[in-house]
């Protein structure tokens, strides 16, 4: 036998007779989804079958076309988390945890679908939740919960974003029980189709910004233009609103928006539950690079078998593991009673520049597949960009963060 022969026979006695199966990409490297009741992950493990079954099927191509997959609300409606985090009013209730741990799920598969339901939960129903009257939840809330009526959040203007607090232009007159609006929004997440709009509007005769229900698809001068051609969140459909001496009853008024600050207790909220999307993202960006480099063959091996793609994984799902960390700990601050809107910020700035390099790093990982959207990964690289920007620019959450912790007020 000659030595190359020996060679070969001993290389091939080497390996295993019977390799060890190859572990299933996992992004829950320390365990957290443990924290969890076993009813709370109960309505987890529900959440990913459905996005599992329904949802990942269909993504790419609707993230194509820019479209929405209509045909899935009637199953979303079966889910029953409609009010997660909200108790009565016919709402799912639960943890705050709860709701987190279902917006991670919800981006795990798509962000653009966890957009649609965080904007629908969080932002308008959760205006009504936290600002609304006693009527005003009643009347609402069931609805929405059962999501019979779709709701949508107007604050972004066109020329306002982080300045909104004391410089929005869309106004509020009031003349007897009837309050005219006259503005416009921008960017507004499920507005071209949604059926109940929450505008803030700053209040002529105070300066002050309020909180006004209105039902779009019947009140005469509400006007709504879908923004075409986006890169990110191609899913969820956002809206142009143009608001045109739109009258709406004192009724509609939100009972407890007197301020900006009123708002704010929304914000931080939401803000909370970009902070396990943008988590969510980068695990579905994550897991689709494992399971790519799993089977990617190159010099006749598994890239993952090599040093450089094992090191930019391991970077990978420590972002992620960090961010967890972060996050759930936000949730127990949140039952204690202790979450500031500086613990918010902290969160959706850190977790969402830590989904910005997670994504990227991804993205790198499927060399020219990873921008090909039939790979998942240039989904989730894109949508991460829209993460970064909304709910609060990375530079505002750290202002927030920065005032809390030193006493000065940095803003403009």
């Amino acid at each position: 036998m000659t030595i190359e022969a020996l060679a070969l026979a001993a290389k091939s006695a080497s390996r295993p007779q019977n390799p060890k199966p190859l572990p299933a990409p996992n992004s829950d490297f320390y365990a957290l989804y443990e924290t969890l009741t076993a009813e709370e992950l109960a309505t987890v493990k529900r959440v990913r079958a459905f996005l599992e079954a329904k949802v990942a099927p269909l993504v790419t191509k609707y993230w194509v076309e820019d479209a929405f997959p209509f045909e899935l609300l009637p199953e979303v409606k079966e889910l029953g988390i409609g009010g997660l985090a909200m108790h009565g009013y016919g709402c799912a209730g639960g943890s705050l945890a709860l709701l987190g741990f279902v917006a991670m799920e919800l981006a795990r598969t798509d962000p653009s679908f966890a957009t649609f339901v965080c904007v629908h939960i969080g932002l308008a129903m959760g205006s009504i939740y936290i600002d609304g009257s006693e009527e005003q939840k009643q009347k609402w809330l069931p609805p929405m919960a059962r999501f019979e009526k779709i709701g949508c959040f107007g604050l972004t203007e066109p020329l306002v974003g982080s300045g909104a607090s004391g410089g929005l232009l869309t106004t509020a007159r009031r003349e007897g029980e009837t309050w005219i609006l006259n503005g416009e929004k921008r960017w507004i997440g499920n507005a071209p189709w949604c059926d109940v709009s929450v505008i803030w509007a700053r209040d002529v005769a105070d300066n002050q910004v309020k909180g006004f229900i209105v039902e779009n698809k019947t009140t005469p001068g509400f006007g709504v233009e879908k923004i075409e051609n986006k890169i990110a969140l191609k899913i969820v459909q956002n809206g142009h609103i143009t608001l045109k001496d739109v009258r709406v009853p004192e009724a509609n008024r939100l009972g407890g928006g007197s301020s900006f600050r009123d708002t704010a207790k929304v914000l931080k909220m939401t803000r909370y539950a970009v902070a396990w999307m943008a988590t969510g993202c980068a695990m579905g960006a994550y897991e689709a690079a494992l399971k790519y480099a799993q089977e990617r063959l190159q010099f006749g091996r598994p890239i993952g078998s090599f040093q450089l793609v094992q090191d930019l994984l391991a970077k990978m799902i420590a972002n992620i593991t960090a961010s967890q960390c972060l996050i759930v700990r936000q949730a127990q601050l949140h039952a204690e009673g202790k979450l500031t809107d500086a613990h918010a910020a902290l969160a959706k700035a850190f977790c969402t520049a830590k989904c910005r390099e997670t994504v990227a790093w991804a993205r790198e990982l499927l060399g020219g597949n990873g921008i090909v959207a039939d790979y998942d990964v240039a989904r989730f690289f894109t949508d991460c960009e829209a993460l970064y920007s909304y709910e609060g620019t990375y530079q505002m959450q750290n202002l927030i963060v920065g005032k809390a912790i030193t006493g000065f007020g940095a803003f403009v």
